[in-house]
């Protein structure tokens, strides 16, 4: 892209939109967002334009797709809650994908994940594949970016694990831990999507950092980053799915989901492709050692009230 474009981010006041809006806005650029909380307070103030998504009455985000370059899409749902299932995130996509297209914007950066397959037992894994096979047929240029686990500033899973290895006397790890993850910064992740918006063409690729560890190295890493001992207990998948039910019950939250477990144990959490990311987790938790599990942060409250 040469000189300033207008592009629309879904989600610029949350986790990864918040950071691909921030180097839109740092090249120049004029951002627009969809979001499903457009009275939210945002850290770019007026410089960025708020449109409430609408996937009931989709031409009325026509205006906010009109004339943009670019719509990176980061939209969806880590779990079922309430009406908002993974089902319904599926269709709600696939009705912003084709306002894209009527609005014609010329290219598609869409956030997907590492592994999906259309034979998934897993309906978000599923789900993600439905997507990019509807996204390949649209009819617009897009660049479909697969991370595996993203960790930054804002990052929920590291927090509240970090929370649970201060504040409970074990930790339930599901099976045998030596699966293995692969996660990316997300500022790294911003930019891989970003770069992406600049180039021709259809493109898939994923976008992981360059430290693989097995889930129990993972959490020993986090734990040592804190001050505490780990406290590993290996359970059966079920057992520790349900270990986290309760936490959950406790903390008015959903700790860890069933997909999520499955996803783990398969080996869905790395990448079968070189790395794409250089920041290094360890060395971002040694950065970050102080508030690290300081307090809880809940995943409902964040998207769902």
């Amino acid at each position: 892209m040469s000189g300033p474009s207008t592009h629309v981010v879904t989600g610029a006041t949350g986790y990864t939109g918040k950071y691909i809006t921030r180097l839109l806005l740092e090249r120049g650029d004029a951002v627009r967002t969809l979001t499903g909380h457009p009275d939210r307070p945002s850290p770019f103030g007026n410089r960025v334009s708020r449109h409430e998504f609408d996937f009931e009455q989709p031409e009325r985000m026509l205006d906010a797709l009109r004339g943009a370059d670019t719509l990176f899409n980061t939209y969806w749902v880590r779990f079922n809650y309430g009406n908002r299932t993974y089902e319904r995130a599926v269709a709600n996509t696939k009705c912003l994908f084709e306002a894209a297209r009527e609005a014609g914007v010329r290219r598609i950066v869409h956030v997907s994940i590492a592994n999906p397959s259309a034979d998934s037992p897993f309906p978000y894994y599923r789900g993600k594949a439905e997507l990019e096979r509807f996204l390949g047929c649209l009819g617009i240029p897009h660049a479909i970016v697969r991370p595996a686990v993203i960790f930054g500033d804002e990052d929920i899973l590291i927090n509240n694990m970090a929370w649970c290895l201060r504040h409970f006397p074990f930790f339930g790890v599901p099976g045998d831990g030596t699966y293995r993850m692969q996660p990316v910064f997300v500022e790294d992740m911003a930019r891989h999507c970003v770069d992406a918006a600049g180039r021709e063409g259809n493109e898939t690729f994923d976008a992981c950092g360059p430290e693989i560890f097995t889930f129990d190295e993972w959490l020993r890493a986090i734990a040592k980053t804190v001050g505490v001992r780990a406290r590993l207990v290996h359970l059966p998948k079920k057992l520790a799915y349900w270990t986290s039910k309760i936490v959950g019950w406790i903390v008015g939250d959903v700790i860890l989901t069933w997909d999520e477990v499955g996803g783990l144990s398969s080996g869905l959490l790395e990448s079968r492709e070189p790395p794409r990311g250089t920041t290094r987790l360890t060395d971002w938790l040694a950065a970050h050692a102080k508030n690290a599990g300081g307090s809880y942060a809940s995943e409902v409250a964040r998207h769902f009230r």
